[in-house]
């Protein structure tokens, strides 16, 4: 590992804990990790003239991590495990509908939008994760990369403006919140959910499971009724 290397994993760190901290502070939907935190990176590296290819390897060693931080949700899951006992025929079927739902609207407003069937297809499953999305986009014969640039784009507008919409919805029940964040969009929901609270990550962390298996088994539903087959 090169210095170039360590100060590329350095301003990213940086990055990251400076933009959670100012959202802790001032809960404003804008202060994005996601959004604002990439802004900074890519800011920084166009300032002190450092090109892409050489923050690649720092990118490669913390997208290693993401396993292990994802096998981390498990943590709060068990420390909630009575509430998902207790609440598990609400959460099964409100996962269900709503994964089945951002699927079916994506590629109706896409249809009538006058997109071609391989966009159609790309689109469906634009609110789970991207292993689980490109796999189920190839089936119907979408583009695995539009696919991924769907994933990232909900994703991003999800912990924009997913928190925000919740409030002004009146949703403030904790388990509500999650399972809506992870639900529609996957990691980066999570991730939004998990700064409001360890309840709203648990439920997060386990809609974005459960939505990647209904968005998979439902796919066959969706794609008929939208008339892709």
């Amino acid at each position: 590992m090169n210095a170039t290397t360590i100060f590329c994993i350095a301003i990213t760190l940086a990055a990251y804990l400076g933009v959670r901290r100012l959202y802790l502070r001032f809960r404003h939907p804008l202060l994005n990790v996601v959004a604002l935190g990439a802004a900074l990176i890519i800011t920084a590296l166009v300032v002190l003239r450092i090109p892409y290819s050489e923050y690649v390897p720092a990118k490669n060693i913390m997208t290693a991590l993401l396993g292990p931080a994802t096998v981390g949700l498990a943590v709060p899951l068990y420390r909630h495990r009575s509430l998902l006992l207790r609440s598990a025929p609400a959460i099964l079927g409100s996962v269900a509908l709503g994964a089945f739902l951002a699927m079916l609207t994506a590629g109706a407003i896409a249809k009538l939008g006058g997109m071609p069937q391989d966009v159609v297809a790309s689109i469906l499953p634009k609110g789970v994760t991207i292993p689980f999305a490109v796999e189920i986009a190839a089936i119907y014969k979408g583009i695995p990369a539009l696919t991924a640039a769907f994933v990232v784009a909900t994703g991003t507008l999800g912990s924009l403006l997913g928190g925000w919409l919740l409030t002004l919805a009146r949703v403030r029940d904790p388990m509500a919140r999650g399972l809506a964040l992870g639900t529609v969009s996957h990691g980066q929901g999570t991730a939004t959910a998990l700064m409001e609270g360890e309840q709203q990550g648990a439920m997060a962390g386990l809609a974005m499971i459960l939505a990647g298996i209904f968005t998979a088994g439902f796919a066959p539903l969706a794609v008929w009724m939208l008339g892709l087959g």
